[in-house]
C-alpha cells in the first residue's frame, strides 16, 4: 500500500515536471499550426460557459431565494443565492469545458502526439493503429462522455460534503484532484488511442493515475489564468502528457518498434 502511494506521488510530480520545456518542444517540432482549431474551440466554449453563468445566475438566484419565506434578510439571501448560483454554474462549466474541448480536439491532437512520439523514439519506425479523422473524433467523444458522467457522479457527493464545516476544506482539494485526474486522462488518451483499444486505455490510465493527476493539476491551474490560460492550456498539457506517456510506454516495452 505504501509503495503504491509513493509511486503515485512520484508519478504526480513527473506529470507536473513534464510541462518544463513544452514551449521549446512545440516550437522545435513546429506544432503550433496544429493548435489553431483547438485554440478556437477552447475560446468559444469558455466564452459560452462564462456568458451562460452570467445570464443564468440571476434566474437561479431568484429561484433559490424564493425558498426564503421571511421578509427580513430577503435581499441579502437573494445576493448570496445569486453568487452561489454563479459559482455552481462555473464549477459545472469547468467540468463541461474540458470534456467538450478535449473531445472535439481529438482529431487535431492525435497528429501532435504522433509527431512527439516519433521525435522521442528517434530513428525508429513504430507500429500503431491507423485511425481516421472521424474515428479519432468518435473515440474522443466516447472517452470524454464516459469521463464526464463518472466525474459528475463523484462531484455531486463531494460538493454536498463541502458544506460541512472543516470537512469542506478537504472536499475542495478532493474536488480539484478529481477534475485534474479526468483532465489528464483525456490528454493521455491522445497517445494511447494509437496503441490501445478503448478498454485497454482505461486500464492503463487507472494503473498510472498519478501521471494523469499531475498533468491535470497544471491543466486546471492554467484555466485560472484569464484569456492566456484557455489559449495555451491544450497545447502545453497535450505536449506534456504525450512526452510522459510515450516514455512510460517505452519503459514498459509496450511500443512495437522496428529500426528503419
Amino acid at each position: 500500500m505504501e509503495r503504491a502511494r509513493d509511486r503515485m506521488i512520484y508519478n504526480i510530480f513527473n506529470g507536473i515536471k513534464a510541462y518544463a520545456g513544452t514551449l521549446q518542444l512545440i516550437s522545435k517540432l513546429r506544432l503550433w499550426k496544429y493548435f489553431g482549431v483547438p485554440m478556437l474551440i477552447s475560446i468559444l466554449v469558455a466564452t459560452s460557459i462564462i456568458l451562460s453563468a452570467y445570464a443564468l445566475a440571476d434566474n437561479f438566484g431568484l429561484y433559490i431565494s424564493n425558498l426564503w419565506v421571511w421578509e427580513w434578510g430577503k435581499d441579502t439571501f437573494f445576493v448570496i443565492s445569486e453568487i452561489l448560483s454563479g459559482v455552481l454554474i462555473l464549477v459545472l462549466g469547468f467540468i463541461l469545458y474540458k470534456h467538450i474541448v478535449m473531445a472535439l480536439s481529438a482529431p487535431f491532437m492525435s497528429p501532435v502526439s504522433e509527431k512527439i512520439e516519433a521525435h522521442l523514439l528517434g530513428a525508429q519506425r513504430h507500429q500503431h493503429r491507423d485511425t481516421s479523422f472521424s474515428e479519432q473524433l468518435l473515440r474522443g467523444i466516447r472517452i470524454n462522455v464516459r469521463n464526464l458522467l463518472l466525474e459528475l457522479l463523484l462531484t455531486i457527493p463531494i460538493v454536498l460534503i463541502s458544506f460541512i464545516p472543516i470537512v469542506g476544506i478537504a472536499s475542495t482539494i478532493l474536488l480539484f484532484l478529481v477534475q485534474a485526474y479526468y483532465a489528464g486522462f483525456g490528454n493521455m488518451d491522445y497517445t494511447l488511442e494509437r496503441h490501445f483499444k478503448y478498454d485497454e486505455s482505461i486500464k492503463f490510465v487507472k494503473q498510472h493515475r498519478g501521471l494523469a493527476i499531475g498533468n491535470g493539476i497544471v491543466f486546471m491551474l492554467f484555466l485560472l489564468i484569464p484569456v492566456i490560460g484557455i489559449i495555451l492550456v491544450l497545447p502545453l498539457s497535450v505536449t506534456a502528457a504525450s512526452t510522459e506517456t510515450v516514455k512510460l510506454l517505452k519503459a514498459q516495452n509496450r511500443l512495437k518498434s522496428n529500426d528503419i
